[in-house]
């Protein structure tokens, strides 16, 4: 039996579900819109592994039932209101919940799409080029800084040509620099900010499943292409393919990152040369599906199917 853990209200655990539906694999759904309310979880160690429960209001499962895990967690504003609790109070049952599922879930003898520990690349994009780096992709000319004569040099030294977004994995528009920015440098002070070089070419999306390459070629005149429409441009995307060094290395990255699940961000520059900005432990792949038609559901509903140890 799969165990869906997610939110119906979040569209990539909507497309998981549809898909094991269509496919006529059972599973069940733990909604994390909902939970706890409604849910009890029990379980405890037996001979090192996790042994227990999980009951909805019209399904009960065993764990040793579980072939294979699907999870994105929620913050509190995809949480349905919880209105007999304070706002504060409110976070804080969401949050202590979904801890103890996610305890649970590190420690599942079986595969997890993806397990919590290491999700958390994605909180910190240094680190994660770090990883990148590693896997013999690469990446473009970076600064990372708090200092605004620092990100002036920068800025200058690349003739002007750069993109400034977040650090974390908190989402943020990515955009170009103008020289109007220069005069708000000075609050880099209150927070630093990461600039890399700007660089033309076509942005490539991959979705990783275990072994399965999933590339997105993505055409427009849009600096982040995810959000081209509120920027007047279009967004046009196609399946592509990867030349093999580059999805090797893709697969490394995956591998060495712990995820059996991921979307890493590449480019394409006009020289031929494929950089990597960064990648993200749980993509929202649904977008790409709906717009090529790739597979990517039906490859991990097959792999939760199969159920092999992660």
């Amino acid at each position: 039996m799969i165990l869906v853990c997610g939110g119906l209200a979040d569209v990539v655990t909507e497309l998981v579900c549809a898909r094991l539906e269509a496919l006529g694999y059972p599973y069940r759904l733990l909604d994390l819109g909902l939970f706890p309310e409604g849910y009890r979880v029990a379980w405890r160690w037996t001979r090192g592994v996790p042994g227990g429960w999980v009951r909805a209001p019209d399904w009960k499962l065993h764990l040793s039932e579980v072939s294979g895990v699907f999870v994105r967690y929620l913050g509190s504003d995809g949480h349905a209101p919880l209105p007999e609790l304070s706002p504060a109070m409110a976070e804080a049952v969401i949050a202590e919940s979904q801890a103890g599922l996610m305890a649970l879930l590190e420690h599942l003898p079986v595969l997890v799409v993806n397990r919590a520990a290491p999700s958390v690349s994605n909180h910190s994009k240094p680190y994660q080029a770090l990883l990148v780096r590693e896997s013999r992709l690469k990446t473009p000319p970076t600064l990372v800084t708090s200092d605004p004569e620092a990100a002036l040099e920068f800025y200058q030294h690349n003739g002007g040509e750069v993109i400034f977004k977040s650090l974390s994995g908190v989402r943020s528009v990515v955009r170009k620099m103008n020289p109007s920015d220069l005069e708000r440098l000075h609050l880099l002070r209150h927070g630093a900010a990461q600039f890399q070089r700007y660089l033309p070419g076509d942005n490539v999306r991959v979705h990783t499943v275990a072994d399965e390459i999933f590339a997105t070629r993505v055409r427009s005149e849009a600096v982040d292409y995810r959000y081209a429409r509120r920027q007047g441009h279009t967004a046009e995307m196609e399946p592509t393919d990867l030349p093999d060094s580059v999805a090797e290395a893709c697969l490394r990255l995956t591998r060495s990152s712990g995820l059996v699940l991921a979307g890493i961000d590449l480019k394409q520059t006009p020289q031929d040369e494929w950089y990597c900005f960064e990648f993200n432990p749980c993509p929202g792949f649904a977008y790409y599906e709906q717009h090529t038609g790739q597979p990517i559901s039906a490859a991990l509903a097959e792999l939760l199917k199969a159920g092999i140890q992660a």
